[in-house]
């Protein structure tokens, strides 16, 4: 008995010892504990997302990758999983585990080393959320009080939740959503047991007991967490036999990007940055919805991309990248290719390739993960030397004449017919752009950009030359003065005469000499067709009857600075300046009937569980009863700003923000009027008296419903096209970033068929094609829309010739629109005297 007495006295000096410990412990580093309590509100690093306008991933930014999922959305297979691996008893113990830590303890004691481990799942949680991974005893002592504490405050569903979703899992992936989409390329829902299991495994060493790093690693590892459900009885034996069976099929999947709009996507991410500062954009997890359209985007980009391509590939060929070898030196092997191909970036669909046989009109490559291919003649017969910007070389008879083996060139994959007339695809020859190019399309009733393309690639060159640069736009801004020509009273059957000026200028002592270009002239000519045609002296000869002073004004009102329109008359030719995206804004005041409206790139900000942070509100158009429509002002108001960060903002409590009228809607209709001449022309080509615009090639499409206007500017350094189409005005630039450099002008390769573009270029022939493929996608299955007349717009029988009425109903009439009561009130008569415009002196400029 006096034994048993000590014996429980001793126990219980123990136990007042070990709790007193624990408390004396508890006590010490309760001042360093975290407070837990903050996990009710933890906020996980989520990068952050951009969409397009219909959910498609155009880009991800963030260091940390992961995909959030709750309780709900975890596959009952990974719960039990985790429990069977990591914490058998994680529903019973109070955060941490007394049995696991006594037996962890029995194996050190005999073993001497710490074999096994004893974290509960809740341990790891504490461990990852507010400690570092150092093996020290204070730690440890934290690890379990902070995982008491965190039992105390949550449940064991939301336990479990953040632990899977905050648990590193290697190669930058942080819970288990991210490491399904890096490791097998698939949402967590959609993962097999097998697959589970593997990521299961991971959490004791994620660095080298992953799939990618080691496959048998990883491939031990999941059968140990198989054998481990099937004796918690949480699979079958079928189920744990087949998956034990499947082999692990890995590789490292990156952000499974949908869209490629990378352009858009940095305009996304600096406006991001800019609203909430880099720390909360990149690891809060928002998901931005940006205002552009997949369908359209991707149209944009072969569209635009394509049209540059062309347009290099019928300047000539500037030879291979470099040269890894010569006849006299030791060729490579195919492994020392790929690796060298490795380190080589590829641009879009230009891939890096390395010439290993020439023989007759065909080569043999290696191409970037693409292995051994064949070069065919079609693919290679383009190549004619070039020479300069304005000269080719003559037509290769050979690959030989293009080609040497040893060399690094530049290859592309492009869409074929066979002979059976099915669709396949070939390898052809190719290099990097020398020039570049913009596109953008927006929707001109509230301004929302519906795709954009900042240049030839984005990983070549960073820099958006849709928003950034500022270039000559040449005869693109002939609407907007002959605009003002409206305005003033002018109409579409106003004559203007087509002749050359001779103006002495005192001040250079130069005689300033615009030409047409053609430099060909028709003396007397209606505003329709000096717009459509392009009429350069018609344009100068407009603007003076404007006043200069007010053209450029009258400017402002499209969202144009003053300060980039010179003061001079070559704004009729295209002197000011500015960019892709501002032409499309001001174009879209003629294609929604006279309102100003600013581009915008973001729709909406979600949070991470898609909560609304943001959502835009732009400025719309209201036709009808609009007591609060704005009405412009000040020039002020429409300066040139960064529209990339601008944007609009979210304030719930004011009124719609009304878009103001800066044209009346008949000047506007007129415009188009022009401007779909321009596509269409005019007159009879029966009757002799049918006539084109400069915008002819759009003629392809079809369509009654489109218009537009060519630019090209001096020596052609930038040449444009600008149009409308239902829904949308589409803008198209190609020009070098180095603004000295001519686009130049090539000669008919004889290699090649009939349809080929030659001569110089311009805005037709060199941007025109882009505009004109992208419509012809973006317009597909779109209704045709028919012509919408606005009030106090007459249609009256005019003379061609005069412009004034007549009773004739042959070739020498047609109709035309007038703004009402500017209609003309005179017949004609067989005799024109006074119809035309005269110079400063009162002579008559003719030819």
């Amino acid at each position: 008995m006096k034994f048993i007495k000590r014996l429980f006295i001793f126990s219980l000096v123990c136990m007042i010892l070990g709790v007193g410990t624990i408390f004396g412990f508890y006590f010490y580093v309760k001042p360093e504990l975290p407070d837990v309590a903050t996990l009710k509100d933890v906020k996980l690093q989520t990068p952050m997302q951009v969409f397009s306008q219909d959910g498609k991933l155009i880009s991800q930014f963030g260091e940390k990758r992961r995909i959030p999922v709750s309780y709900d959305e975890i596959p009952q297979h990974l719960i039990e999983a985790l429990i069977a691996t990591e914490d058998s008893r994680f529903y019973d113990h109070p955060g941490i585990d007394p049995i696991g830590i006594t037996r962890a303890a029995v194996v050190v004691a005999m073993s001497g080393s710490a074999k096994q481990g004893a974290s509960t799942i809740t341990q790891q949680l504490a461990r990852n959320f507010f400690l570092s991974n150092e093996k020290k005893i204070m730690r440890k002592i934290k690890e379990i009080f902070i995982a008491i504490h965190i039992e105390q405050l949550l449940s064991k569903q939301e336990i479990m939740e953040l632990y899977v979703n905050k648990i590193f899992l290697g190669y930058r992936s942080y819970g288990f959503g991210a490491a399904a989409q890096t490791y097998f390329g698939k949402d967590l829902k959609d993962l097999t047991l097998s697959e589970i299991a593997t990521l299961a495994g991971m959490p004791k060493a994620p660095s080298t007991m992953n799939p990618i790093y080691s496959v048998d690693r990883a491939t031990n590892r999941r059968n140990v967490v198989l054998l481990r459900m099937l004796d918690e009885k949480y699979i079958t034996q079928e189920e744990y036999d087949q998956a034990r069976a499947e082999e692990i099929v890995s590789r490292y999947h990156g952000a499974e990007i949908e869209l490629s709009a990378p352009y858009v996507a940095e305009l996304a991410r600096a406006w991001m940055v800019a609203r909430y500062g880099e720390e909360e954009a990149y690891t809060s997890g928002m998901n931005i919805y940006t205002t552009v359209d997949s369908k359209l985007q991707a149209a944009a980009n072969k569209a635009a991309i394509n049209n540059l391509i062309d347009y290099d590939m019928r300047h000539g060929y500037r030879g291979a990248e470099k040269v890894l070898w010569t006849p006299e030196q030791p060729a490579f092997d195919e492994d020392e290719i790929n690796k060298t191909l490795r380190s080589v970036p590829s641009y879009g669909d230009i891939t890096p390739a390395v010439v290993t046989k020439v023989n007759g009109k065909q080569a043999s490559v290696v191409i970037k993960n693409k292995g051994s291919q064949t070069l065919n003649w079609d693919g290679i017969k383009w190549a004619r030397k070039f020479l300069t910007d304005d000269r080719q070389g003559a037509a290769p008879k050979s690959a030989a004449d293009v080609l040497a083996v040893g060399e690094q060139i530049w290859v592309r994959q492009v869409a074929t017919v066979d002979e059976s007339e099915q669709p396949t695809s070939t390898w052809e020859l190719s290099q990097v752009p020398n020039a570049n190019t913009a596109f953008t399309a927006m929707n001109p009733e509230n301004g929302a950009v519906l795709a954009l393309v900042g240049g030839f690639n984005f990983i070549h060159n960073k820099f958006n030359r849709a928003t950034q640069s500022v270039r000559q736009v040449g005869s693109s801004i002939k609407p907007f003065i002959y605009s003002a020509a409206i305005d003033k009273g002018l109409t579409l059957a106003t004559l203007i005469n087509d002749a050359p000026i001779n103006q002495w200028d005192q001040s250079q002592g130069t005689a300033w000499r615009p030409k047409n270009s053609p430099p060909t002239y028709v003396g007397p000519t209606r505003l329709r067709i000096g717009l459509a045609q392009s009429k350069n002296v018609m344009a100068v000869r407009v603007l003076r009857e404007v006043g200069l002073d007010e053209t450029r004004q009258y400017l402002t009102r499209f969202g144009f600075d003053i300060d980039q329109v010179p003061r001079s008359e070559t704004i009729a030719l295209g002197a000011g300046s500015l960019t892709p995206m501002k032409m499309a804004q001001g174009y879209s005041v003629f294609a929604n009937g006279g309102y100003y409206v600013e581009p915008f790139y973001i729709s909406r900000v979600e949070g991470p569980f898609g909560d609304l942070e943001f959502e835009a509100t732009p400025k719309t158009i209201c036709r009808d009863n609009c007591d609060a429509e704005e009405t412009l002002t000040e020039q002020n108001e429409f300066q040139e700003q960064d529209v990339a960060l601008k944007n609009t903002t979210l304030d719930e409590n004011t009124e719609p923000q009304y878009a103001p009228q800066v044209i009346s809607e008949q000047t506007a209709f007129l415009v188009r009027e022009m401007m779909y001449s321009n596509v269409w022309g005019g007159g009879n080509w029966r009757e002799g008296t049918g006539w084109n615009g400069t915008g002819w090639r759009a003629q392809k499409l079809e369509r009654r419903d489109i218009g537009g206007k060519t630019g090209t500017t001096n020596d052609s350094k930038d040449a444009w096209y600008n149009g409308y189409g239902p829904g949308m005005v589409a803008v198209a630039w190609v020009g070098f970033d180095d603004h000295n450099r001519k686009l130049g002008r090539t000669t008919p390769n004889s290699n090649l068929g009939k349809d080929q573009a030659s001569g110089a270029e311009a805005g037709a022939k060199t941007a025109q094609p882009a505009w004109v493929d992208f419509m012809h996608d973006a317009l597909e299955g779109v209704p045709q829309v028919d012509k919408s007349i606005p009030p106090n717009i007459v249609r009256v029988r005019i003379d061609r010739d005069t412009g004034l009425l007549t009773n004739k109903f042959d070739g020498s009439a047609m109709f035309e629109y007038f703004l009402e009561g500017t209609e003309p009130t005179e017949y004609v008569t067989n005799q024109i005297t006074d119809s035309i415009y005269t110079s400063d002196d009162g002579s008559e400029e003719l030819f």
